[in-house]
């Protein structure tokens, strides 16, 4: 069965992808201007290796723009950023954070929904508009 979207839905499909990858991009860029930052960021959290963990997120999250930006393997990439994401927001604004500072409160569950917009982006695929068909069977 052929997979038929109105004009507005494939508007909003774009815009939801172009806003996925512009947040993954800030956080890549952000990275890349200062990983040694984002290793020390890391390592004050507590996990070892923090330069080598600061270059697999740089990298994963570069994968995520090209997913993104292309709709190519969308549906797995976009499982593994919910978990990312979710990890990231127990791991760096969690529950020991709250007390220091209630701010982090909010960057924890601000991780949810970006969470929650990964998991529908996963189901639903990358739209059939500027999509390239490769990933899962019957999902990119």
């Amino acid at each position: 069965m052929e997979n038929t979207q109105s004009t507005w839905q494939t508007v909003a499909i774009l815009i939801a992808r172009l806003i996925f990858a512009a947040m993954f991009a800030m956080g890549v860029a952000f990275k890349l201007m200062d990983m040694g930052a984002t290793a020390g960021y890391i390592a004050a959290a507590g996990f070892p290796f923090p330069l080598f963990l600061a270059w697999c997120a740089a990298i994963l999250e570069t994968l995520l723009v090209i997913s993104f930006l292309t709709g190519a393997y969308l549906t797995p990439l976009a499982l593994i950023g919910a978990v990312y994401v979710v990890f990231l927001g127990f791991a760096f604004h969690g529950p020991s954070h709250w007390t220091a500072d209630q701010a982090e409160f909010g960057a924890f569950m601000s991780h949810f929904p970006f969470a929650a917009g990964l998991l529908y982006a996963a189901v639903h695929g990358p739209g059939s508009v500027m999509a390239l068909k490769q990933g899962w069977p019957g999902r990119a």
